[in-house]
């Protein structure tokens, strides 16, 4: 499970780099768009798969950390 976590953070860190350099390049959202809305759209795209790669970075340094579950 170490192995695994250690991957899952790479990967996720990884990840959160390369949204967030193409974030950079697409057009900036409106501030009053819904989620729904926002989700059509590259940059709102980009925005929610870096949520992603954070959140499997998160679990991947949990799971580094406490392997076993304790």
């Amino acid at each position: 499970m170490r192995n695994l976590g250690a991957v899952l953070l790479v990967l996720g860190g990884l990840g959160f780099y390369y949204c967030s350099t193409r974030l950079e390049e697409a057009t900036p959202l409106a501030p009053d768009l819904s989620v729904g809305e926002s989700l059509e759209q590259p940059a709102g795209q980009w925005e929610m798969a870096r949520y992603g790669c954070a959140g499997a970075a998160g679990f991947g340094l949990l799971m580094a950390i406490f392997p076993r579950g304790r």
